[in-house]
């Protein structure tokens, strides 16, 4: 299999870098002074066993590649709110011996939230949903860390509509081989929803910055707890807190030291977009489906987009000012 990296920002990069250096064909998808900087350079990876350049082909877009092969393997890596530019890119790409990646190729969604699974299965055939436990930094071009031991990441994979097949457990044979844990579930969107709700901290953290308050994860638990309030109304299930744990204890240790999520990042590399809409929008958009008040989220929805939107540097906002929007959400709820 050809592993084609769709998006190898911190996620995608780590893992492509890990596959490469496994033995597996990849290549990296990019744009701007990120692919410049990986074509001239590579990619430079630190993970716990130290730092390595990783010289793989980078392209801008399936045009370069030309014909997609019938092994390759869609790794869809971008943030949820460029998903539909990537599927619809990579979808109506040809792949030799007639069709089109949409109809011919598996996508594997890696995105946090639930959304992107939706927006593939509209376009792609067979679909695959990734549920990611890997903290990585990416705020410099061609450079990503990824620091957990002793595994660098786990991905539990499952089919998006539910399952297994054959196929996804090669994939995840290959990853376990790059050094990741690769469990394939039954269940995977039920993975997925349980780690949308730590993900409801990431407009918190950009926001107000990375570092752990208590008062920051009381806004975070007063967002949670109307998650599973709208989880509940809509019928969704999630793995509990427990089974989370249990399958990370021991596997993805990281080192010590304040470090900054996704939507942080996106803030610090001034991409002028974060993910928020369907992390806490998801959460918002549950709710109104379902008559569940979710001020807290609708709050830090709104206030992350506002910093993407207008360029403000991650951390400006004080998180007794959030925690106060929120409140003034909440009393006309």
């Amino acid at each position: 299999m050809r592993y084609i990296i769709i998006g190898a920002g911190a996620i995608g990069a780590t893992i492509g870098g890990r596959l490469g250096e496994a033995g597996q064909d990849v290549v990296l998808v990019a744009r701007g002074a990120h692919a410049q900087a990986l074509a001239a350079d590579g990619l430079r990876l630190t993970t716990a066993a130290g730092e390595r350049v990783h010289r793989l082909p980078v392209v801008t877009g399936p045009a370069e590649l030309g014909e997609l092969r019938p092994d390759d393997v869609l790794l869809l890596t971008v943030k949820t709110q460029d998903a539909i530019a990537a599927l619809d890119a990579w979808g109506d790409a040809e792949v030799a011996g007639g069709g089109t990646a949409a109809q011919r190729l598996p996508v594997l969604c890696l995105q946090n939230g639930v959304e992107s699974e939706r927006l593939a299965l509209r376009r792609f055939a067979r679909v695959y949903g990734v549920c990611v436990w890997l903290p990585a930094t990416f705020l410099e071009p061609g450079v990503v860390s990824a620091l957990c031991a002793p595994l660098t990441g786990i991905l539990h994979l499952g089919r998006a509509t539910g399952g297994t097949d054959t196929r996804v457990r090669a994939i995840a044979a290959d990853l376990e081989k790059a050094g990741f844990g690769a469990p394939v579930v039954e269940d995977v969107m039920r993975w997925k929803y349980a780690k949308l709700l730590g993900n409801l901290g990431n407009a918190i953290q950009a926001t107000t910055g990375p570092e752990p308050a208590p008062a920051k994860a009381a806004l975070l638990l007063r967002a949670i707890r109307e998650a599973k309030a709208a989880y509940g109304a809509a019928g969704i299930g999630y793995v509990s807190e427990a089974e989370q744990s249990a399958a990370r204890e021991g596997k993805v240790d990281q080192p010590a030291g304040v470090r900054g999520g996704s939507s942080w990042q996106s803030l610090a590399r001034g991409t002028g977009s974060v993910e928020a809409d369907y992390l806490n929008g998801e959460i918002s958009l549950l709710g109104r489906l379902h008559g569940v008040a979710t001020p807290v989220n609708d709050t830090l929805r709104h206030a992350a987009n506002i910093f993407a939107r207008e360029g403000l540097p991650p951390g400006a906002m004080s998180t007794e000012d959030l925690t106060a929007l929120a409140d003034e959400a909440a009393a006309r709820a």
